[in-house]
């Protein structure tokens, strides 16, 4: 039977909870007993109130209403009191507005490749991939680097085959010994083998060496080769070409300085040098006060190599270069750390032009 007095009884009952209350966890726990629409004392209180005899309803209802309304008030004010209604520094604000989605970009090697290609592309250069796996013929003998030459150290040379499968060799060009390319040179002798004169054409991609990670060095970069040959060539049409190249990929008023060098499947060959780019050729730390930064090896191809693939060096004349483009990235964008380029660092990576 519910009166007046149990009315009364239930709201001290629930007065000495919420004192009791510490935690907007025990608030909530207060709040779900007295106010929980299935268990909760109020709910039970407004049953009791329906089977009261009817001349009892009237008032006993008021009175459970007035018991709601301010157990209802009294927790509201607790919860405010104690900041349990202000969201927390990790609440997540619904009325923000969404966050679009970040933008795709190339890498900043993959867009420099590409501009490089498009450069040559406008020049008439076809563009060739080769096989990364490469054989010893193509990467080194048709280049004029017999078996006992320096570049072909294992200290340089990441060899994937038994050594001792030579000797199951049955011709001069049968080659079981296989390898990671260290060049893509060897696109190069695969093209003239299989094409006439005149060629033009460049070879990009990824090249593998036995050099430990550090600044400036790493076992896997991306070159990029390119090789000329016909009737009438000239080291003038080399220094020609490569200096509307860097001047197009640099700047128009990039300094572009040639000196004597020497490669195994160039003769003549030329080291290229630009302008410093840190410095605008003063002479500073980074080029070693010279003013020059060297970008890339050049020089007309070797009479070795056109008798390699049956061209006649005597009717024929070419020349190749080749460039690392993780080098020219950290001259074109002054980065001072190739293993940037790897970590796969958004912040790094997102200051480049998409």
């Amino acid at each position: 039977m519910t009166d007046a007095r149990a009315i009364d009884e239930l709201r001290t009952r629930f007065q000495t909870d919420l004192a009791s209350a510490s935690t907007s966890r025990d608030l909530q726990t207060v709040r779900d007993r007295y106010l929980g629409r299935k268990g909760g004392a109020i709910a039970g209180l407004m049953k009791q109130v329906a089977s009261a005899a009817p001349a009892d309803r009237p008032t006993l209802g008021r009175l459970a209403n007035e018991l709601k309304r301010d157990i209802d008030q009294a927790l509201r004010e607790r919860r405010t009191a104690a900041g349990a209604d202000r969201p927390s520094a990790d609440a997540i604000d619904v009325t923000l507005p969404g966050r679009g989605a970040a933008p795709g970009r190339r890498h900043p090697l993959t867009a420099l490749r590409e501009q490089i290609e498009t450069i040559f592309a406008r020049m008439g250069f076809t563009v060739l991939e080769g096989p990364e796996v490469e054989d010893e013929y193509h990467n080194f003998e048709a280049l004029n680097m017999p078996a006992d030459h320096p570049a072909r150290d294992m200290q340089d040379t990441l060899y994937l085959a038994d050594p001792l499968a030579a000797e199951t060799a049955s011709g001069p060009h049968d080659h079981p010994r296989t390898l990671l390319r260290t060049h893509t040179s060897g696109m190069q002798i695969r093209h003239m083998e299989t094409h006439a004169p005149p060629v033009r054409i460049i070879a990009p991609g990824r090249v593998y060496r036995r050099d430990n990670l550090d600044v400036t060095h790493t076992p896997m970069f991306h070159q990029v080769e390119g090789l000329l040959v016909g009737e009438g060539v000239t080291m003038a049409d080399l220094k020609g070409t490569l200096e509307a190249f860097l001047r197009e990929l640099f700047d128009p008023d990039t300094k572009v300085m040639f000196r004597p060098s020497f490669f195994p499947y160039t003769e003549p060959s030329a080291e290229v040098f630009i302008g410093c780019l840190f410095c605008d050729g003063k002479g500073c730390g980074v080029c070693k006060k010279t003013g020059w930064l060297e970008i890339l090896g050049s020089g007309m191809v070797h009479a070795a190599v056109f008798e390699a693939v049956g061209y006649d060096p005597e009717r024929y004349t070419g020349w190749a270069f080749g460039l690392g483009i993780e080098r020219v990235a950290m001259l074109k964008y002054r980065v001072d750390d190739i293993r940037l380029f790897y970590e796969n660092d958004l912040r790094f990576l997102e200051q480049f032009p998409a």
